[in-house]
């Protein structure tokens, strides 16, 4: 499944002026003076969008939205009635965050359908680039909500999620965006999973692994799962910090601690045995009209999130905590009230997908290495719903989801380049 016309036809040098000034335009219509921030279902992120949309037209190919208004971006393959291949990412971001986090994904496949073109060579199966709205769950606490819309995944439950900022829902911001709502709601699928030979995703990894091997490119084997629940409630009791000694109190911060750092010990042990997860809080307070530094607290509020590479470490981990929940409870005087859990499945990757791009790497020479994915991705919904899907990492220094994320160019358009022949040679 070698690729040779790509190495003596693909322009992925006359290409990187581009996507320099794509990369430039992104982060000067949505640097925030910190960072960058382009909201979900947002002005920056529809702005974003635009900016895609025109270069794919200079270029001369197809540009639609469809009804979840994802900007799909098509160059016509040799047999226009089988089933397509996909590429992309998304281009919202967290709030502060870095300026290729997923647009690094979109703009890879937009040059990779650019040099096609400009090589005059038609792939065997027409090519849609997705650029995916609303991946980032931090905004309505929902992950990857253009992917799930695709394959009529969003409930109404869903569409009444408040963004975090304005509480605003989201079946607001969709409508905002022209997108169909009624659709949407009903469950009906944009697009069927046997319209899709394939998805293959780039994306600047999220964590130091790349970095520390000194390797520009990882073929991702699997994306964690995740169980979050966004509101957990401790009600203690209030009481006068200096009048109430300690063995009468029901603090709810102490017990939060204390099912904290009992969680950390379990996270440990199972590590130690061999399990793949992580857990974490991000989210931990009183009531701002209510805390003072003399009183007691009666009740806070926290986040629990954990990831695992399969379901069955995910939910185990989280009976577990429900259960360490109750012992605290029992020993402290106080109770937890769990919101509901928003589950995302772990998705492994296609075993064929994964093979065909490491031998395209090697064809390319480029040394590269397999790896899981601990951060969540579009690509698992299309894993998730039968279609062969693929990831490729690229290398980024300082992590990510931070102002300071750090992708080379030159590792981009390697990346790039092997996705055009992927696209040329689909597995």
């Amino acid at each position: 499944m070698d690729a040779p016309w790509q190495t003596a036809h693909f322009p992925g040098t006359a290409l990187r002026p581009l996507a320099e000034r794509l990369f430039a335009q992104l982060r000067e219509l949505s640097h925030d003076g910190v960072g960058i921030t382009r909201e979900s279902f947002g002005n920056k992120e529809t702005a974003a969008q635009e900016l895609i949309a025109a270069a794919a037209r200079e270029h001369g190919l197809t540009v639609e939205h469809d009804r979840a208004r994802n900007l799909v971006v098509t160059l016509d393959g040799q047999d226009p009635r089988a089933p397509f291949v996909a590429t992309g990412s998304h281009l919202d971001s967290v709030p502060r965050g870095g300026n290729y986090d997923g647009a690094a994904g979109v703009i890879a496949g937009l040059l990779a359908l650019i040099g096609l073109r400009r090589s005059q060579a038609t792939p065997p199966r027409t090519v849609k680039l997705l650029a995916l709205r609303g991946e980032e769950s931090c905004w309505f606490g929902k992950s990857w909500i253009g992917a799930h819309a695709l394959f009529g995944l969003l409930g109404a439950r869903d569409l009444e999620r408040g963004r975090f900022d304005t509480g605003r829902p989201l079946r607001a911001y969709l409508d905002d965006v022209g997108a169909d709502v009624p659709a949407i709601e009903r469950g009906e699928a944009l697009i069927r999973p046997e319209q899709v030979r394939g998805f293959i995703e780039l994306h600047i990894e999220q964590g130091p692994v790349l970095e520390a091997k000194g390797l520009a490119l990882g073929v991702v084997t699997g994306i964690y799962g995740n169980l979050r629940h966004l509101d957990i409630v401790c009600h203690g009791t209030a009481a006068h910090a200096g009048a109430t000694p300690r063995g009468l109190r029901q603090d709810a911060v102490v017990a939060i601690a204390d099912l904290v750092m009992r969680l950390d010990q379990h996270w440990q042990a199972w590590l130690d045995a061999g399990k793949q997860l992580v857990v974490t809080h991000g989210i931990l307070g009183t009531d701002p009209s209510e805390h003072a530094i003399s009183r007691v607290p009666g009740q806070a509020h926290f986040s629990m999130e954990i990831r695992a590479d399969d379901d069955a470490t995910l939910h185990a981990f989280h009976a577990l905590a429900r259960d360490e929940a109750t012992a605290v409870s029992r020993e402290r005087g106080v109770s937890f009230s769990f919101d509901e859990a928003i589950v995302n499945r772990a998705a492994p990757m296609d075993a064929r997908w994964i093979q065909h791009l490491e031998s395209l790497c090697d064809h390319a020479g480029i040394p590269h290495i397999r790896m899981p994915s601990g951060a969540g991705h579009d690509a698992a919904v299309f894993a998730q719903v039968g279609i062969p899907t693929a990831m490729l990492f690229i290398r980024n220094a300082e992590g990510s989801h931070n102002p300071r994320e750090r992708m080379a160019l030159d590792d981009f358009l390697l990346a790039t380049r092997v996705l055009a022949d992927a696209l040329m040679t689909p597995a």
